[in-house]
């Protein structure tokens, strides 16, 4: 599954570029034949606005947001984009400068302003981002474009408008949420995020989002923290990306990648000081893996420990037989990833990026066991029984309990990133295939495919194509876990119409179709299709 081809031209550089948003959709070229079950829309969010006036973001996650958007309707393919508009949007083009701190970029005070006010307006505490460039994922009947803070936007999927800024803080104790909830089959929503909690301890809280409410309200407003994580350092909570969730039970995995919260607090009186000055890692921590019971949310006290990883991405998590099984996407050591991610360097030339991620964390897809049933006596044994797996969970005389994984995939420099499974059907359960984006020296280079029971590997890869994280449907009436398609959205630079949707066979990664537009399409991380 390693990458076949070098990119020395750096055409990949054009996905980190500023785009224009479109008056109306574009008619797409099919090329193949569109299966007759899509009818609906991919929705995909990512940066679409490098730069304001003459000021650049500098990170990855710092550009501002643009909804992307692929209808398909009797056959034929549309393409839509339009950027959110958030307060940090709006403000920046209105002052031609960068407004609101992003991610890794600062903004200045106007300069207009005089000394005094200046001055005042270190201590107005943190302006926080809504810029909501990350996913966008259903609540109830409405859509909601998310980034990490504690601001979601609320988006019409059909016409792409931005309707309204939504501050969770409101509804309950979070200081933000990810952008990777889990959705059950009735629509309701849990998601996590920290808090502070019990004498201004930090914590980690579940929330969950009732589903479509009868009397049509809305559901954000009956949020409920469910069950409390603790958290390892009292002013330090680990960055949390994503979290498992079984059938029965919760999985957060707290990295040593730390946020410290009195720098946070006080970086916004430092001049030049932006989000990613705030993150450090601690080198004696490792992993630690914390469980809860989902009903009722119940924290169960055990310490499961590991060596030190990075980790945004979970595959899936499930129960087999007093065991809870997750599957996630690490990066081996304490360093943060997110270090490697500075557009500079993705922009650079092939030559520097390979260079720059020879020193990086290496990536692995790794499953995890945790045994439910443990007792003190078993010391020094491994508890995992399971008969299909090499990872072990030993409890050592301190009662800490040591889990070792089972590596699914692993090449030097190649990550299986942005995971997806057949969710409908397999989220909380034992299945068989992940579908991910690979990065090759952390640029996106091909499609992949993992059976996660016999480790086999497909791709599809093509010269100079930069697809994104691949999204499942399922074939109507499938039988078959992998029955369906895989939706990606490719950018080919040096082709007539350097954007396409490329529709794949989930069985083995054959092309069924492909749709392309005349205008080539920035980066984008995650979203979701809407039948």
């Amino acid at each position: 599954m390693v990458s076949r081809f070098e990119h020395p031209a750096g055409g990949y550089k054009k996905i980190f570029e500023t785009c224009e948003e479109l008056a109306e959709p574009l008619p797409a070229t099919v090329i193949g034949r569109i299966p007759s079950f899509l009818r609906g829309s991919l929705l995909r969010l990512g940066p679409g606005l490098f730069e304001v006036g003459d000021e650049p973001f500098y990170h990855l996650f710092d550009g501002q947001a643009l909804m992307h958007k692929f209808d398909f309707k009797n056959g034929q393919v549309t393409y839509f984009r339009k950027f959110v508009k958030t307060d940090a949007y709006v403000r920046a083009i209105t002052e031609k400068r960068v407004v609101i701190t992003e991610f890794g970029t600062f903004a200045y005070p106007d300069p207009c302003k005089n000394i005094f006010s200046r001055f005042f307006s270190y201590f107005k505490g943190v302006e926080v981002t809504d810029n909501c460039l990350v996913n966008v994922y259903p609540v109830g009947e409405d859509f909601y474009a998310v980034t990490e803070t504690n601001y979601i936007t609320r988006v019409d999927p059909d016409t792409l408008e931005t309707l309204k800024k939504v501050d969770m803080c409101n509804y309950i104790n979070i200081n933000g949420v990810t952008a990777h909830p889990h959705i059950e089959r009735d629509g309701t929503v849990y998601n996590i995020g920290n808090c502070m909690g019990k004498g201004a301890t930090l914590a980690y809280n579940i929330v969950r989002i009732p589903p479509t409410q009868k009397d049509k309200s809305d559901p954000i407003e009956k949020s409920k923290v469910v069950v409390q994580f603790p958290s390892a350092e009292r002013f330090k909570p680990a960055y949390v990306h994503s979290f498992g969730m079984s059938e029965n039970y919760f999985v957060f995995v707290e990295t040593p990648v730390k946020i410290n919260l009195l720098k946070f607090l006080s970086a916004w009186s430092i001049r030049g000081s932006n989000y990613m000055d705030c993150f450090e890692s601690n080198e004696s921590q490792g992993t630690l893996f914390h469980i809860a019971r989902k009903h009722p949310g119940e924290y169960i006290d055990h310490k499961f420990k590991g060596a030190a990883i990075g980790m945004f991405h979970h595959i899936n998590t499930y129960e087999d037989n007093g065991f809870v099984v997750f599957d996630l996407c690490a990066w081996k050591g304490f360093e943060f990833v997110y270090n490697y991610l500075w557009l500079a360097n993705l922009r650079a030339n092939w030559e520097e990026v390979k260079q720059a991620a020879m020193i990086a964390p290496q990536p692995e897809v790794r499953r995890y066991v945790i045994p439910l049933d443990v007792h003190k006596e078993e010391q020094g044994k491994n508890l995992v029984s399971l008969p299909y797996t090499t990872a072990t969970a030993v409890m050592h005389a301190d009662g800490t309990i040591w889990l070792e994984p089972e590596v699914l995939f692993a090449g030097p420099r190649q990550a299986f990133e942005f995971p997806q499974i057949n969710y409908e059907k397999y989220a909380g359960k034992n299945y068989t295939y992940a579908y991910g984006l690979g990065l090759n020296h952390f640029i996106p280079d091909r499609i992949c495919k993992l059976n996660v029971k016999s480790k086999e590997t497909w791709i599809w890869q093509e010269p100079d194509s930069y697809p994104s994280e691949p999204l499942f449907v399922q074939t109507p009436d499938a039988v078959d876990e992998d029955d369906g398609v895989l939706l990606t959205i490719v950018v080919a630079p040096g082709s007539q119409r350097p954007g396409y949707l490329l529709i794949l066979n989930a069985k083995d990664l054959s092309e069924i179709a492909r749709a392309e537009v005349e205008c080539t399409i920035p980066v984008t991380f995650h979203g979701m299709y809407k039948p």
